[in-house]
């Protein structure tokens, strides 16, 4: 037999050593784990039963209904003590659509945050009462690339008309 389920019915064991079949006996003398494991355990039970219970006193369900009632009549401090006490004490309210509520309320106004970012931004385009030139100029001014292109060209024909001064002398 296999010693997990020797070591659940252990407590049958302790209990009602009759009721256990002959097999999970056979199993205990050959197992020495599991005959020690039940040794512990009837140790434990008989260090149990020799513990002396501490004797109430006549007067604790008195007490202790006294203050229940106390409990109940005292006006709870502010509003969060009102919830906490009708939870605790008043009728079983269900919260699932006030939880569903707020979590709808929390999406939606997280999704319009988020679409507030996420938005693309307006682009600025030049008025129409400013003329091609300023235009051209702005648009130039936006352009670095443009620059770098004129700049390779202006070096480009510096040299060569320097090279063609040289020839021609």
């Amino acid at each position: 037999m296999i010693c997990q389920k020797v070591r659940a019915k252990m407590p049958e064991m302790l209990l009602a050593p009759e009721g256990v079949g002959a097999e999970a006996r056979e199993h205990l003398k050959g197992c020495a784990e599991c005959a020690r494991e039940l040794r512990e355990l009837e140790a434990t039970m008989a260090a149990l039963d020799a513990w002396p219970a501490p004797e109430v006193s006549p007067w604790f369900d008195g007490r202790l209904q006294a203050r229940l009632r106390e409990e109940r009549a005292a006006a709870p401090a502010g509003w969060l003590e009102r919830v906490r006490a009708r939870m605790k004490f008043g009728e079983r309210v269900s919260l699932r659509p006030l939880a569903a509520a707020a979590l709808a309320l929390t999406i939606a106004v997280g999704g319009g945050i988020y679409e507030g970012f996420t938005a693309p931004q307006p682009v600025a385009t030049p008025t129409q009462s400013a003329s091609p030139v300023i235009r051209d100029l702005q648009s130039l001014d936006e352009n670095s690339q443009v620059f770098q292109e004129l700049n390779s060209l202006d070096q480009d024909t510096g040299s060569n008309s320097g090279a063609a001064a040289n020839n021609s002398l």
